[in-house]
C-alpha cells in the first residue's frame, strides 16, 4: 500500500474540489489520515491523506469544546466498530454490502473481505468522481466494487438495482453518520427503500444521535458551532431498537465500554465523559426481522 503524505501538506496543484464534497467526509478522512501515522492504527487507510491534501482541507470540526477535541478519536473507533460489523456480516452470508452515503471511506479497498463480496458505494456523483481521482485506479480488496452516483436522500433504488444488487440475496447496509444529517421524513423514506430491497438475513449498521443528550452541556456547544457551518444533526432518537423495530428490523445498541479498543483510545477523555456525554450517540446494528 502507498505511504500517505501528511494531512497538513499543501493541496496539490490543480486539485479537484467538487460541490458534492462534504466537510463531514473530510473531517473523517482527516481523522483516518492521522490515525494511519500511528505505530499500530485502528484504521489503516493509506488513501485518507490524499483526500485531505487534494481538497486543500483546512482543519477539523468547528469550535474548541471538549466534544470537538474528542471527535477525531471517536471517528476512528466508530469506523473500527462498523468495519468489524461489515466484515462479520459478509462472513455470515451478506456478500452484498451497500454503503449509503459512502463518503471518502475506503472500506472496499482496505478491509479483508471474504471471497465474492460485492461492495456498492452510493453517494453524490461529484464526490465519487473526486474519490476516483485520488484512488487513481487502486485495486479493491473485495471481489467487486461498484459506485452508484445517486443522492441517498432521494431516489436510488433503480440505480442500485441497475448496478447489480440482487434483492433476493442478503445484504449488509451501512449508513455510518449520514442519517442524522437528514430530515426525519427523508430517513423514513431511505429506510423503507432499504427494507424493501433486503432479503431475509440482511443486516444494517448506523450511528444514531441520542435525542436525550443533544441539549446537554457536552453536546450543545458543538451543535451550535456546527450550525454556523450549515450542518445540523436533524434526526435524533430516544430509543433506537423501538424505532428500528417499527421499520422491520431487530436492532441493538452497542455498549461502547465493552469495546477494548474504544476504552483504550478514549481513556484520556474519561474525566469529560459524564453519562450524557458517553451516550450522546448510539452505535446501532441489526438484522431484518420477521421475514
Amino acid at each position: 500500500m502507498p505511504e500517505p503524505e501528511s494531512p497538513l501538506s499543501p493541496p496539490a496543484p490543480g486539485a479537484l474540489l467538487p460541490d458534492g464534497l462534504s466537510r463531514v467526509a473530510l473531517w473523517t478522512a482527516s481523522a483516518h489520515a492521522r490515525e494511519y501515522e500511528r505505530p499500530a492504527p485502528y484504521v489503516r487507510d493509506p488513501w485518507a491523506a490524499g483526500f485531505v491534501r487534494a481538497a486543500g482541507f483546512p482543519g477539523g470540526p468547528p469550535g474548541d469544546g471538549p466534544l470537538q477535541r474528542l471527535l477525531p478519536d471517536w471517528a476512528v473507533v466508530r469506523t473500527r466498530f462498523f468495519d468489524e460489523f461489515l466484515v462479520d456480516a459478509a462472513r455470515s452470508g451478506c456478500r452484498q454490502v451497500v454503503l449509503l452515503g459512502a463518503g471518502l471511506d475506503t472500506r472496499a479497498f482496505r478491509l479483508d473481505w471474504p471471497t465474492g463480496t460485492h461492495v456498492f458505494e452510493v453517494d453524490d456523483p461529484a464526490l465519487l468522481a473526486f474519490k476516483e481521482h485520488v484512488l487513481d485506479e487502486a485495486a479493491p480488496s473485495c471481489g467487486r466494487r461498484t459506485t452508484v452516483g445517486a443522492d441517498p436522500a432521494g431516489s436510488w433504488a433503480d440505480e442500485l438495482l441497475d448496478a447489480g444488487l440482487d434483492p433476493a440475496r442478503p445484504t449488509a447496509w451501512l449508513s455510518e453518520t449520514y442519517l442524522y444529517h437528514l430530515p426525519p421524513a427523508a430517513v423514513q423514506s431511505l429506510v423503507r427503500t432499504m427494507t424493501g430491497l433486503s432479503a431475509p438475513g440482511s443486516a444494517f449498521g448506523a450511528e444514531c444521535v441520542n435525542a436525550g443528550t443533544a441539549s446537554s452541556s457536552f453536546v450543545a456547544p458543538f451543535l451550535e458551532a456546527l450550525s454556523a457551518t450549515g450542518i445540523s444533526w436533524r434526526w435524533q432518537l430516544a430509543d433506537p431498537p423501538a424505532w428500528w423495530a417499527e421499520h422491520g428490523w431487530d436492532a441493538e445498541v452497542a455498549d461502547p465500554f465493552t469495546l477494548p479498543y474504544l476504552v483504550q483510545r478514549l481513556a484520556p477523555y474519561l474525566p469529560l465523559l459524564t453519562e450524557a456525554a458517553a451516550k450522546c450517540v448510539f452505535l446501532t446494528t441489526g438484522r431484518l426481522g420477521g421475514r
